[in-house]
């Protein structure tokens, strides 16, 4: 596994598709460098790319701060069918059906709905269009989801209407800026499928 930094505060690194972000990847970080590591978001077992996770409790608590204040800037790059416009901000209400892991595009606030919003630019104008996303908030499977319920559904995510041949959705995460005592830290890492 690629180790962007590692410190005494945080570890950065790039998560290979098919592992799980919460338990199997701190297991293998511990396994490489010792010590605990504590996850503080996720990516769906399925994705990949740049992720940190905390090596103290001070430092999860720091993390966990910058996420729900908006301080932590989430960037992904994803391969979507059709071409979508050259760019967007797109603002849904997302329902999660936990009983069969899926997300919904629904009308109207209720009990479980949330909001959600990205903003994206189109980098490619082809199809499948490669394109460039800002997580402003981080539903489960929101990148997913809101390109889906517009006509734009991920190569390779077939849960969302994906009709290829690609093993998995091709998205990961290329983009992670945040605070941390007193300093801004971005890391960044392309997939090959994602290289201009």
């Amino acid at each position: 596994m690629e180790l962007l930094l590692e410190n005494r505060h945080i570890a950065v690194c790039i998560k290979p598709v098919g592992m799980d972000s919460e338990q199997e990847l701190p297991t293998e970080l511990k396994n490489q460098l010792g010590g605990e590591f504590f996850p503080v978001h996720r990516l769906d077992k399925n994705v990949g790319g740049v992720m940190v996770y905390a090596r103290t409790r001070a430092a999860a608590a720091s993390l966990s701060k910058a996420i729900q204040d908006g301080s932590m800037v989430k960037e992904y790059v994803a391969l979507v069918h059709r071409t979508p416009p050259a760019q967007g901000d797109w603002e849904d209400l997302l329902f999660k059906d936990s009983s069969k892991n899926k997300v919904f595009v629904v009308k109207k606030e209720r009990k479980g709905v949330k909001k959600a919003r990205l903003e994206f630019s189109r980098l490619t104008e082809s199809d499948p269009s490669l394109v460039r996303i800002r997580l402003h908030t981080g539903r489960s499977h929101q990148i997913r989801v809101q390109f889906s319920s517009r006509g734009y559904p991920l190569v390779g995510d077939h849960k969302y209407g994906a009709r290829d041949d690609s093993p998995a959705p091709m998205l990961f995460s290329c983009k992670l800026t945040f605070p941390l005592l007193g300093e801004e830290l971005t890391f960044e890492a392309l997939p090959p499928w994602a290289q201009l």
